[in-house]
């Protein structure tokens, strides 16, 4: 038994809490994290001609993303590439997602006869969806 001071100065017994297993949030094994799709961020704005998608891809090129339409989900898959590592090369620190991302947004509309167009500026991805007002679901 090991008495330890408090700041007041008067003193409490130290006990032994029971052993716990590290949280598994922390342990991501390689087939999970390699199974986990990242999730881009995304601004929705609806205009006199559909609606404008607008994802933050900053290092994803063009023709690593897919747009899939179904009934009035937008699916905007891709993959991510780290194509700036060189041989003998060595991580210090990793912040950045290089793998597989996915973002499902739901749109009030039938997209099946939508028109949809891609464009990309500066890391952003544009999704612009051609709907008339009267395609929107009430």
């Amino acid at each position: 038994m090991l008495f330890l001071p408090d700041f007041d100065g008067t003193f409490w017994e130290e006990k032994v809490l029971p052993e716990t297993k590290p949280m598994s949030l922390f342990f991501i094994s390689a087939e999970a994290g390699a199974a986990m799709a990242w999730r881009p961020a995304a601004d929705i704005y609806r205009t006199p001609e559909g609606w404008v998608v607008k994802l933050e891809l900053a290092g994803v090129r063009q023709e690593d993303v897919n747009v899939v339409t179904s009934g009035s989900e937008l699916l905007v898959s891709g993959v991510r590439r780290d194509r700036f590592v060189e041989e003998g090369w060595s991580h210090h620190s990793m912040e950045i997602t290089y793998s597989h991302f996915e973002r499902v947004i739901e749109l009030p509309c039938d997209l099946d006869r939508a028109s949809v167009s891609i464009e990309s500026y500066d890391g952003l991805l544009l999704v612009r969806v051609g709907a008339s007002h009267e395609e929107e679901k009430r």
